[in-house]
């Protein structure tokens, strides 16, 4: 039974909401920051003070129950396909995919272009399969294995990966956030990709014009060593063409719109097979013992830290930051924390680049807030869509400034899913590679510069 019955007077006021928020970002700033405490730990002190704090305002347990609920149905598709990625590293690691990806790599990237190479290289992979997680998981493993025998360091590394991964994610007609903001905001596809790149090519230049001045390996550079390094991967796993099978699947499939989780799948059981192959001998248990905590190389040398990770128990503690984010972030929608703040900047939006700004603000905050990159687009476009339209102002500028400020930001979010993603796929910490990712700072910053140059004064010359 409920032990308190709602009434209409439970709405939360604007500056009950500011405090709220305020009291959020202390909590999570101050013992993640300063502390170095995990970051479920501070999430889930802030979902006992909301919660016991809307049982005080007369919200019902069944109804902030509810809440949570909905806040964490969201993120179950995501939770299965953080489980086979999983799968996915343990197996292409097992396989020789990661390895023979590397060893091509080694021989053919320059040391000196690395960054803004391996920029280009997941902008590229990141279009043609519509997938940031998936091109992460995928090459982006390979390239920072490559990036750690070059000299470079992880951070910086992962930085450039997750930049080109978002550039190809928000360039791609796969895409599932470009799909779900031109849903959203009623606008054609192509026609939102082409006004996307008046952002995002500019960002993603600037963005390669960084890592060119920022890409020299912090120590010198060994040829022998790195000789040394591919002649070990090449002799441990039999590096040969027929290795980058698993990796032809996925490519195959995410471009005929199969489904992430069938996809990863098929890649998984391919890699098994090459292994099964390779290894006579295996075993079922081994296979299991892999596809559960991972591969683990025991060679002897420098290659065993490079290839060994994924597996399921790899990803259990992304998972659980996953569910103690969404769940704060269901509590704080339901009880109307949310909703609260969008609507009073709904008297800011009296100008176009009042307009975008404010649209994007409202992107990011639901990204800090609740962590999940579908309501940072659903949340704030529902909310907007009719401003625009009031003003004039072509849809295709909404769908724009939702793909940037919710898809791109969701990267740089700590307890968000893209950056728990990251971190347990590519294993650094958040706040390492954060400031080291250039283009979801900058994609979302010349859509609001946009918006108050060219948006404005096109507006402005029609009216």
């Amino acid at each position: 039974m409920n032990s308190k019955a709602t009434n209409s007077d439970n709405r939360m006021h604007l500056w009950e909401s500011i405090c709220i928020m305020i009291f959020m970002f202390l909590v999570l700033g101050i013992l993640i920051i300063k502390y170095k405490m995990d970051p479920q730990i501070p999430l889930l002190l802030v979902f006992t003070v909301l919660l016991f704090y809307g049982y005080l305002r007369h919200f019902t347990w069944d109804e902030m129950f509810a809440g949570v609920v909905e806040g964490i149905t969201p993120g179950i598709i995501p939770i299965m396909i953080f489980l086979l990625i999983g799968l996915l590293v343990a197996t292409w690691l097992a396989s020789g995919t990661i390895a023979t990806i590397m060893v091509i790599g080694i021989h053919i990237l320059s040391i000196r272009f690395f960054l803004p190479t391996i920029f280009i290289i997941c902008g590229l992979v990141g279009m043609t399969i519509g997938s940031a997680f998936t091109t992460i998981s995928t090459v982006g493993i390979a390239l920072l294995g490559i990036g750690h025998i070059f000299g470079f360091p992880a951070p910086l590394t992962v930085g450039a990966i997750v930049s080109g991964a978002f550039f190809g994610n928000n360039m791609s007609p796969l895409s599932d956030t470009s799909n779900l903001t031109t849903s959203i905001a009623g606008v054609n596809l192509y026609d939102h990709l082409k006004n996307m790149a008046f952002t995002a090519v500019p960002a993603a230049l600037i963005t390669i014009v960084i890592y060119l001045f920022v890409g020299v390996p912090t120590t010198a550079v060994n040829s022998a060593k790195i000789q040394l390094m591919s002649s070990e991967l090449s002799g441990h796993f039999q590096v040969s063409a027929w290795l980058l099978l698993p990796m032809l699947v996925v490519l195959i499939l995410a471009w005929i719109k199969v489904p992430a989780i069938p996809t990863l799948l098929a890649g998984s059981l391919t890699a098994i097979g090459i292994f099964v192959v390779n290894h006579p001998h295996f075993s079922i248990a081994k296979i299991g013992d892999i596809l559960m905590n991972g591969y683990h190389a025991h060679f002897g040398d420098a290659t065993d830290g490079i290839m060994s990770g994924g597996g399921i128990t790899g990803m259990l503690s992304s998972i659980s930051l996953i569910l103690c984010a969404l769940a704060l972030g269901g509590l704080l929608i339901k009880m109307g924390v949310v909703n609260t703040l969008i609507n009073s900047i709904m008297q800011l939006v009296s100008r176009p680049g009042n307009l975008i700004l404010m649209t994007s603000l409202s992107g990011i905050g639901v990204n800090l807030l609740v962590g999940e990159q579908y309501l940072s687009i659903i949340l704030p476009g529902s909310a907007f869509k009719q401003a625009f339209h009031r003003q004039g102002i072509d849809s295709k500028y909404l769908s724009r400034t939702l793909a940037t400020s919710g898809a791109d930001v969701n990267a740089l979010v700590p307890w968000g899913v893209s950056g728990i993603f990251i971190a347990g796929t590519l294993g650094v910490d958040p706040f390492q590679y954060i400031p080291l990712a250039f283009y979801p700072y900058l994609n979302p910053l010349i859509t609001i510069i946009l918006g108050y140059t060219f948006v404005s004064w096109k507006y402005r010359k029609q009216g």
